[in-house]
């Protein structure tokens, strides 16, 4: 039986609100500037059964802090993770394509390409991003589907709405919910906290 591996995805952005056939289409007229600043990854489904079965024995809320566009053309992304007491810091480089909210970048690890699309956002509240790596030389295709908030929280609407997204792409069942385990922000050290399920934010009624 052949080995199958897939990329785990080391970031965040893309996705289309109503996605054709064909290709994936960023949100119309995105505007980058908007979406620079503090994220947090709340929400994740992937079709890699590997990176699910992680992600599902650690589901921890991830933070995001996306930089300024550099004169190359390209943007940094640190992710924080609390883990083990402390915060676990990746650095990734993210170039811009011709297409605005559609980004690039390459795995050396697994000699994967990955396209990311921010398909859908407000910039406000939330984002919701689509993943679509490719490795070679085996051709193993990965979508992956993340849900970011500006806070820990995300509300009822939104969260309807990325698993109408996720039901798209991968499978609604396919959804895990990060939660909070502790502060963990990019260039700070962690504060442990006690762990708590992460839920969203119910609609008020008049």
């Amino acid at each position: 039986m052949q080995q199958m591996r897939c990329l785990v995805p080391l970031l965040v952005l893309g996705l289309t609100w109503s996605l054709p056939s064909g290709p994936a289409s960023p949100q119309e007229n995105f505007e980058f500037e908007q979406f620079i600043g503090r994220w947090y990854e709340t929400a994740v489904a992937s079709t890699c059964p590997h990176y699910s079965l992680r992600k599902k024995g650690n589901p921890v809320i991830v933070a995001l802090e996306i930089k300024n566009v550099t004169s190359e053309g390209n943007f940094t992304m640190l992710a924080s993770t609390f883990r083990n007491g402390s915060c676990e810091e990746t650095s990734t480089v993210y170039s811009l394509t011709n297409t605005p909210g559609r980004f690039f970048h390459h795995v050396a690890r697994f000699n994967a390409d990955v396209d990311s699309f921010v398909v859908h956002t407000d910039y406000n509240e939330y984002a919701m991003i689509l993943q679509l790596s490719t490795e070679e030389p085996s051709g193993i295709k990965t979508t992956t589907v993340k849900l970011y908030s500006r806070t820990l929280s995300v509300s009822a609407p939104v969260l309807n709405l990325y698993k109408t997204l996720v039901g798209q792409h991968v499978s609604e069942d396919a959804v895990i919910m990060n939660q909070h385990k502790g502060d963990c922000a990019p260039g700070e050290q962690a504060m442990k906290l006690t762990p708590h399920p992460q839920t969203f934010v119910p609609e008020r009624s008049n």
